[in-house]
């Protein structure tokens, strides 16, 4: 059984490079073998966090979503972890998670899971959980809510960042993050 988080802290951001800062200041807090299960509605901007993690921790390559391919591995620089950026919306179950074989990935890399909750908390004894929300505008089928994308001008655009630390590694109080 996945431990429960220990403490939990929200940020506000009002842009994608808002956003993109919180995370690249997180990344100065990560560190190889940290997984991290991001949540959040379609749109609501998993993978530009990652694409600020991304930043934040030098990695090579661009950044985008791998809705498609499920496993995207990026090169470390400079000493520092690689990161892998995995897209588990399609992936039924734990089990499915596991036919990924991450755990030969894990400890060399800070690993970010999008849709991964429920799914990958059993690969590493701590986690780190983000939880991106914000309001939804309009409706699609069945009246199901449509997250639109940032826009310029930042009104209506604020998301809420939760992180939530679970395990050993995030014992204690959460991280203070100074943005990039």
């Amino acid at each position: 059984m996945a431990p429960a988080p220990e403490w939990s802290a929200s940020y506000d951001v009002g842009s994608a490079a808002e956003l993109q800062a919180l995370a690249a200041g997180l990344s100065r807090h990560l560190r190889a073998g940290d997984l991290l299960v991001l949540t959040g509605e379609l749109g609501a901007g998993k993978t530009t966090f990652t694409q600020g993690l991304g930043r934040g921790l030098a990695v090579e390559d661009r950044i985008i979503s791998p809705t498609f391919v499920l496993v995207r591995q990026h090169r470390p620089r400079d000493g520092r972890p690689g990161l892998v950026h995995v897209d588990a919306y399609r992936l039924e179950s734990a089990a499915a998670v596991d036919d990924l074989d991450l755990e030969a990935t894990l400890d060399a890399n800070v690993t970010v899971v999008e849709w991964g909750a429920g799914r990958v908390e059993h690969l590493a004894e701590s986690w780190l959980r983000v939880d991106i929300t914000r309001p939804l505008g309009g409706s699609g089928p069945a009246g199901v809510g449509i997250v639109t994308d940032f826009d310029d001008d930042g009104e209506d655009e604020v998301r809420t960042v939760t992180l939530s630390g679970a395990g050993p590694r995030w014992h204690g109080e959460p991280p203070a993050l100074v943005l990039d």
